[in-house]
């Protein structure tokens, strides 16, 4: 089982500190969970740098694919790894950057109001039984702390942003994810 302290953070994560968020607006509740996609270099799994790019250090000529990724700052609140590892970027209290250019229910900039996990992973592969377990966790403490995000305020990166972007990806298995916040 997963605490959140006072501050906003996980107690059984590990923390990494980004420098990549800011406030969020005045009076807006946390009300959205937003599941998504990441691996550096794309499809290969613990190498680091996901945790790099997110606390701005990753060395962009360490491979060819991170040319596109230089000046890029970006971050999520959270990152769960194949191993069902959970590091924490952002408090929760914090607008993490994660989404861009977003919406859901008719609500635009869903950063403003989302906490963002990102499970190492592609579109196309299958994420692990350890993710699972962890994500599953993870969202029962959120929804714990943060009540507003019911399991109809949950949503993939594709959803919010279905002209750019794919993740989790036809791979992620909603219905057992949703089995799975249940027991």
């Amino acid at each position: 089982m997963f605490t959140i302290s006072s501050q906003h953070w996980v107690n059984q994560a590990k923390q990494l500190p980004s420098p990549y968020f800011n406030q969020r607006p005045v009076g807006t509740a946390i009300s959205l969970l937003v599941i998504h996609n990441i691996s550096l270099p794309p499809a290969q799994f613990g190498t680091g740098y996901i945790a790099d790019l997110f606390l701005g250090q990753l060395d962009c000529d360490a491979h060819p694919y991170f040319h596109y990724l230089r000046g890029l700052e970006v971050s999520a609140h959270c990152v769960i790894s194949r191993t069902g590892e959970l590091l924490q970027f952002v408090p929760f209290d914090k607008r993490a950057w994660h989404a861009g250019a977003s919406s859901f229910a008719g609500v635009t900039n869903c950063n403003d109001y989302a906490i963002g996990i990102e499970l190492e992973g592609t579109d196309t592969q299958p994420y692990t039984e350890a993710q699972y377990q962890t994500l599953a966790m993870l969202t029962q403490a959120l929804q714990q702390h943060y009540p507003q995000i019911s399991d109809n305020r949950i949503t993939g990166h594709q959803f919010i942003a279905p002209l750019r972007k794919s993740d989790p990806g036809l791979s992620f298995d909603w219905s057992r994810y949703f089995r799975d916040i249940k027991s």
